[in-house]
């Protein structure tokens, strides 16, 4: 709801979004699923005899892999058709034949067949299952036609099993079908199919007399046939309900608890039919309690496999923490609105006397308003999860300092004890009491709770023989010591317990907050990166730190070229992946999602390869070297949150990259309007004077005398000069913003200097009185070609702004080791506010031009560039009592006489 009432508010976002979907969809590939519910009912026939249609309309069709068949009428339906070479894998001095996923790729036909939708690839293949290779074919844009039996589906497994007695093993997950473009669905009466199987066109005359004995019988077909047509039913539905816009999330929210139990698999699936029936939210939770961390390494497996099975059915993997699972879970169900919890049928221990609560008792008493749906344990032993073994030598060690802390803590209550009781006469009831303390204090620094109970029983033992009468017995005279030995012993063994329970939720509390404190860290450390290598090295040193292991962080596309980021757990671990490594690597980059160890796509591979991705975009890769090792679920919860940390960081950083690229290009872009305005408006006066006095001289030669001619020559000449100097003042701001300029620096006299200078000013100096004050014999070390155009700019300006007869004064004196050139006059001056734009490009003050002609703004800019490529620097000052001072200085250079 709170998505649909975003794009109510943002209409272009959504249009954004259909447009991006469709372009999707143009841009995939198509999947068309023949659909059974046994072998042998002719899916890969019709499925060669499609394939014939669509090649006779021109379409390029290539048969990918086709099953091997002992039936002639289906192979022989292979002719015609372009067969794609078979990749042959050595399994255990077999030579297994699969389906060529890189040849398939390579080719990129238009349709593809591939039979058998649910194989699994044999070690060594790309992907663990056919159906991923098919999805990676869709990806490329190459369409397939497939085929599949329903008891190969996952969310009817379980279903099937019970009818048929047989537990399938080759699954493919729901959305895989429920997703396809089309599903045809072939059928044929169960009494053909029998028929079929007697007369040996389907299996072997052996084959086929088992076959019908075990799994073909009729009421088992009949029964796959229902379930085959109310799934394909289940599947029309849901497009038409999608079609219409129908489907809708209800309130229902389904909630299942993970587990390493065999039996998890099967309320997974469960649960996920009710929430596909019910439209309502999925959630899978798994509770780590303090024991998770001596998981078996078969338990881990089994959860992550449960795990994926629940990520593959759609449901969202939520990870708490808490020693107590069943509070856990009430308290995620009443924070997140669950109305129905799926659970296994749980085991009641029966005690000596009582019968402790079911799980799902104590869960209803803790949540009564929560609908709970227990489903049968299909296994025919209860599942007991165990803790892993620890080394020999570590619980040996272990052991005796457990037990060397007790020893010492019941030692220390009998000495203060005596002291108490000799000394200072205390009673027995606050001598019961120093012995309450010895408990907590072996529950509380030892490592079981068995030693809680072992110092109740030792201390009523030692208090009984050392401070009741008859003294250094085991006897008891007063039958009132009994009761007290009672409630020393419950007493002591409540404490034990509750000081545990504190243990377990500081161990969870110090969990939580080391899991907030990386986050935190992460997150501060990425937000300060300031840069896309910054991100990844901090990234990879958090996950090294939190997994200790080798951690390759790869930005953009891995390569052979590219060197990631390596944070090593291992110093002898090489600074770049390897061959088979690295093409895991560029895979995960290519395909946007996760592979490697512990993954369906090179489950072989020694790292575990993630994407570092927003919802469209990999902006890196991830590659961390497992060493054959799991990662817990804490871990993993972890590790995800910090690749959305880097994910986030890096497209963030991107962006700031992207505006300032086009910052930079939008001022280019106006630095050249700027320039090709500013050209067009000043070159377009001296080239429209130039014409008109040439063409006056041309027209009107002979009535022309000769002080008109003079100065007809002398506009032409002035117009000429001003253009030389425009045209010097471009090229040599397009060299310095270019980099290609060059100085050629050596030591010059500055006198020198401006007197050259001062021969290529513009004529209108002449109306003024210029005046050079410099000190005898000063040397500096300057680019000649371009000091003189600078000290021409300065002094064109002087004269460009104030009126005729004004004076401009060049002065050069020696300040230590620097030549101090200054350019003074007397005009108007420059106003404060317009000081710092002066050396702005294309930037020109409001003052009146003598002549009316406004300059680019370009000579100062020059100015100041030349001027900082000599190490130097250009300042503007006030005259006084009145005009303008430019002011810059140069390295002085001896002169050896």
């Amino acid at each position: 709801m709170m998505e649909s009432e975003e794009y109510k508010r943002d209409p272009d976002l959504f249009l954004k979004q259909i447009l991006e979907s469709e372009k999707e969809q143009r841009r995939r590939g198509k999947l068309k699923i023949f659909f059974g519910y046994a072998a042998g009912i002719g899916k890969t026939y019709a499925m060669l005899q499609s394939a014939h249609n669509a090649k006779e309309s021109g379409i390029d069709v290539v048969a990918g892999y086709i099953e091997p068949h002992t039936r002639p009428e289906t192979m022989a339906l292979t002719q015609g058709l372009e067969m794609l070479a078979i990749k042959e894998v050595k399994y255990r001095n077999l030579v297994l034949e699969e389906f060529n996923l890189e040849a398939a790729l390579e080719r990129k036909p238009e349709l593809i067949l591939v039979d058998e939708l649910a194989h699994t690839n044999a070690a060594g293949c790309r992907h663990e299952k056919r159906y991923q290779d098919i999805k990676e074919l869709l990806q490329a844009g190459i369409n397939v036609y497939t085929t599949v039996n329903v008891q190969h589906l996952e969310s009817l497994n379980d279903s099937i099993a019970g009818i048929t007695g047989i537990t399938v093993r080759e699954r493919i997950p729901d959305s895989v079908f429920d997703k396809a473009e089309q599903v045809e669905l072939v059928d044929i009466e169960p009494e053909e199919l029998l028929e079929r199987m007697k007369e040996g066109r389907i299996y072997s005359e052996s084959q086929a007399n088992r076959a019908m004995y075990n799994f073909f019988t009729k009421d088992n077909l009949i029964s796959l046939r229902e379930i085959a047509l109310r799934r394909m039913a289940d599947r029309v539905n849901l497009a038409q309900e999608e079609m219409a816009h129908a489907k809708s999330e209800t309130a229902e929210h389904i909630l299942i608890c993970l587990s390493p139990s065999p039996s998890n698999s099967t309320v997974i699936r469960q649960a996920s039919r009710m929430a596909a029936a019910f439209h309502g939210r999925f959630t899978a939770l798994y509770v780590e309690t303090p024991e998770a961390s001596d998981m078996p390494r078969e338990d881990i497996r089994r959860l992550n496999e449960n795990t994926r099975l629940a990520e593959q059915l759609g449901a969202k993997v939520v990870t708490s923490y808490g020693s107590d699972i069943v509070e856990e879970i009430a308290a995620y169900a009443k924070v997140a609105r669950v109305t129905k919890i799926v659970l296994g049928r749980t085991y009641t221990k029966r005690r000596l006397l009582f019968i402790k609560d079911s799980f799902s008792e104590q869960l209803s008493r803790l949540a009564p308003s929560l609908e709970i749906f227990l489903i049968p344990d299909a296994y025919d032993r209860k599942y007991r999860s165990v803790r892993r073994r620890r080394q020999p030598d570590v619980q040996q060690k272990k052991i005796w300092t457990d037990a060397g802390i007790c020893a010492l803590s019941l030692l220390c209550s009998t000495g203060i004890a005596f002291l108490l009781n000799r000394f200072f006469g205390f009673s027995a009831a606050n001598i019961v009491m120093v012995y309450m303390i010895s408990v907590l204090m072996s529950a509380v620094f030892t490592s079981r709770q068995i030693w809680g109970i072992i110092a109740s029983v030792m201390s009523i033992l030692i208090f009984n023989f050392f401070f009741t009468e008859p003294y250094k017995t085991l006897q008891v005279n007063d039958p009132g010591y009994l009761i007290t030995f009672c409630v020393m012993f419950i007493t002591a063994v409540i404490s034990s317990a509750l000081t545990k329970k504190v243990k377990d939720y500081a161990r969870q509390n110090a969990k939580k907050a080391y899991r907030t404190e990386i986050l935190l860290e992460t997150s501060r450390k990425l937000q300060d990166a300031g840069s896309l290598e910054n991100i990844a090295e901090r990234t990879a040193q958090q996950l090294n730190m939190l997994l200790e292991r080798n951690v390759y962080f790869y930005l953009g596309k891995p390569g052979k070229s590219s060197r990631p980021v390596v944070c090593k757990a291992d110093e002898e671990a090489g600074d770049t992946l390897d061959d088979s490594e690295l093409a895991v690597a560029q895979w995960t980059y290519r395909n946007n999602k996760h592979a490697g160890f512990s993954t369906q796509t090179f489950p072989g591979a020694r790292c575990l390869c993630m994407a570092v991705r927003s919802t469209d975009k990999v902006f890196a890769v991830v590659a961390i070297d497992m060493d054959h090792r799991d990662i817990l679920a804490f871990e993993e919860g972890i590790m995800g949150a910090i690749l959305n940390e880097s994910a986030f960081a890096l497209e963030k950083e991107e962006l700031i990259i992207e505006r300032k690229e086009a910052d930079m290009k939008l001022q280019k872009e106006q630095l050249r309007a700027n320039l090709l305005r500013s050209i067009s408006h000043d070159l377009r006066t001296p080239l429209t004077s130039i014409s008109g006095n040439a063409e006056t001289l041309m027209g009107n030669d002979g009535q022309l005398g000769s002080l008109q001619r003079k100065a007809i020559y002398k506009d032409i000449y002035d117009d000429s000069i001003w253009l030389i100097n425009l045209v010097e003042n471009l090229l040599s701001v397009t060299r310095i913003e270019n980099g290609s300029m060059k100085l050629n620096i050596q030591g010059e006299i500055v006198e020198d200097v401006i007197t050259e200078a001062l021969r290529h000013v513009n004529r209108r100096g002449r109306d003024q009185n210029i005046r050079v004050e410099c000190d005898e014999i000063l040397m500096a070390r300057m680019d000649v070609k371009l000091m003189i155009q600078v000290i021409i700019n300065l002094i064109d300006n002087a004269v460009k702004y104030t009126p005729p007869h004004s004076e401009i004064v060049i002065k050069a004196k020696r300040i230590g080791n620097r030549a101090a050139v200054s350019v003074s006059d007397n005009g108007p001056g420059i106003v404060d506010s317009e000081k710092p734009k002066l050396f702005q490009m294309f930037y020109t003050t409001r003052n009146t031009v003598a002549d009316g002609r406004r300059g680019m703004g370009l000579g100062l800019t020059l100015c100041q560039a030349v001027i900082n490529a000599h190490g130097g620097e250009i300042k503007v000052f006030d005259n006084v009592p009145k005009g303008t001072i430019f002011r810059f200085e140069l390295e002085v250079e001896d002169v050896i006489l």
